[in-house]
């Protein structure tokens, strides 16, 4: 039993480790492209040690120092206030959904989960955002397809059902507690695993979106670092593709360039994310528990 226990163990460390290794690398191998310089990476491809070091990735990022610094305060400010008003507004939702006494509760969880399955599509959304004039605003960023989404929803009632007996609500209500003091003073400390990993999902998808602007904002100032990014990609693509000087096209950082401006929009990321995975790993376990 023992001998079993150890094979056991031990399979689940290699496989462990091999699935660290398979996340890691990827990161690795993107930074190390992006300190080589653009000759070697063109006439050998990637590697995860480079044969020729260059900065010149990030020398052509930094020519763009002040427009980077204004999009990255951009990009904070939407994922602070995007993060906050998408969670209170999934976790209210999402504790109403859990209550048993919720009038219309099955078809108001219905209706979430539809969802999931259906929407209206890209240009509905569009002509319905565009008229209510988001287009160059912050508000482009905040609300178009991720301040709620249903899984979020889903997922943190679920937690709520599984993790807080429905008898701490009861007693409570005994005490005179309506259902906005349950959630602050009750659900709010309660929940704080669930809150923290939705909290970590929704502001991934603020930080990484890149659509929204896309669609929305035309206006350079308001660039988030993903929209800037993006469009430096495609500004490098054209003067790649455009340019038929060997001369000029060389001091293009073409390839390279790309992997930088991936580790640049990666790294905060990188250090914020170690700091919530305690939360994050307690939240996604507990709440995926069916109820």
């Amino acid at each position: 039993m023992v001998k079993h226990s150890r094979a056991y163990a031990l399979a689940g460390h290699v496989a462990l480790l091999i699935v660290t290794v398979s996340m890691i690398a990827p990161l690795l191998l993107v930074f190390m492209s992006s300190i080589t310089s653009e000759s070697t990476l063109l006439r050998n491809g990637y590697s995860f040690w480079p044969q020729e070091f260059s900065l010149e990735a990030y020398a052509f990022i930094a020519q763009n120092g002040e427009t980077v610094f204004r999009a990255y305060g951009v990009t904070f400010i939407v994922t602070i206030v995007g993060t906050a008003v998408g969670l209170f507004l999934t976790s209210t939702l999402a504790f109403a959904l859990s209550l048993p006494e919720l009038p219309g509760r099955r078809t108001l969880s219905f209706l979430v989960f539809f969802t999931l399955l259906f929407n209206g599509g890209l240009v509905p959304a569009y002509i319905m955002w565009s008229s209510l004039g988001v287009r160059n605003t912050l508000l482009a960023y905040v609300l178009p397809s991720l301040l709620v989404n249903a899984f979020n929803v889903i997922l943190m009632r679920t937690y709520y059902q599984v993790s807080i007996p429905t008898e701490v609500y009861e007693a409570a209500k005994l005490d005179g507690a309506g259902y906005a003091r349950i959630y602050f003073q009750l659900v709010l400390p309660l929940g704080k695993p669930i809150l923290v990993t939705i909290g970590l999902f929704i502001a991934l998808g603020y930080w990484n979106d890149w659509t929204n602007g896309l669609y929305y904002v035309s206006d350079p100032n308001l660039f988030s670092i993903q929209t800037f990014l993006n469009r430096m990609i495609q500004d490098v693509q054209a003067i790649s593709n455009n340019t038929t000087g060997t001369a000029v096209t060389s001091n293009v950082p073409t390839v390279s360039v790309r992997m930088a401006i991936s580790f640049v929009a990666l790294l905060p990321l990188l250090v914020i994310y170690p700091l919530l995975q305690r939360y994050f790993a307690q939240g996604i376990m507990v709440g995926a528990v069916k109820g």
